[in-house]
Formats: structure tokens, sequence, C-alpha cells
């Protein structure tokens, strides 16, 4: 498990600025600790602690780019478009927080496509990983991030300027 979120928040990380102060090893070793000691230690198998540990990768990032736009008001960032055609691939995506609240919307829209974002996402979890870990069939995971990908991209490029 460590293996597979550690090339998760990797490819996390690839997608961020180079100065970025977050490592992966950091990144997984900070949502361990924050689910060792939010969650219970006995997971019901391992389509929930796949689900604690994207959630819980999710909100350290969101909590690090919200810190560091705070120290200046916006600091350096420049709003730029987001790609989400490939967003479990190696290339990742640069702006966490457009993202985050695009899932957001997306989930009052389709909980269940957000769901399926969130696992392929930030928890890295292929498409047969994310269908056992949500009890969906292969074909549904696949609609469903057929289906997100598109409204992600569309709702990103809105977004921007």
């Amino acid at each position: 498990m460590y293996a597979q979120l550690h090339a998760a928040a990797r490819r996390l990380m690839d997608g961020e600025r180079a100065n970025h102060t977050l490592q992966p090893t950091a990144l997984v070793g900070e949502a361990y600790a924050r689910l060792a000691k939010e969650l219970p230690a006995e997971w019901a198998g391992p389509r929930e602690f796949y689900w604690a540990a994207a959630q819980a990768m999710r909100r350290i990032l969101i909590d690090h780019a919200r810190k560091r736009g705070a120290v200046k008001r916006g600091g350096d960032w420049a709003r730029t478009a987001l790609d989400v055609v490939d967003l479990a691939s190696d290339e990742g995506c640069g702006n966490v927080l457009a993202l985050d609240e695009a899932i957001l919307r997306l989930e009052g829209e389709d909980s269940r496509a957000a769901s399926v974002v969130r696992l392929r996402f930030y928890a890295g979890l292929g498409v047969d990983e994310t269908a056992a870990a949500l009890d969906l069939s292969r074909r549904t995971v696949l609609r469903d991030w057929e289906f997100a990908r598109a409204w992600l991209h569309r709702a990103l490029l809105e977004a921007d300027p």
C-alpha cells in the first residue's frame, strides 16, 4: 500500500511548482500521521483505507496551497487553465485549489463521479482498484471517469479568465 500511495503522491507533486516544499515521501507520511490520529486503527478493508488516504492527501495539499497563497495574498500565483484529460497520469496538475473547487462542484452534480476522481487522482488507484473500492463495475468507473474528465475540463476552462 505504501508504494501505491507514494506513487500517487509523486504524481501529484510532479505537477506542482519546482520549489514546492512538500516532497512525496513527506506527503505520504503526513497523510499517514493524520490517518493514525483521526481514524480507527483497524480498517474494514482496502476501500476505506484508500478513500481515507485520498482524502487526507487532498486536505494536506489544499492546506499547503492555502497557506502559501495567504503569505502574499496570492504571491506569485498565476491563473492557468488545467488540462484534466489525464488527471491520473504522471503529468499531474499545478493548481490544486482550482481542481479541488471544481471537484466539489462536480460532487454536487454527480457524487459518484467525484468519488471516482478522488480515488484515481489523489489515491492513484487504477480503474479496477477504483471499481473494487467503490463496489462498482469496471465499466461504470470508466463511464464516470470519462464524464468527470469532460465535466472538470469544461469547469476549469470556464473558471479561467
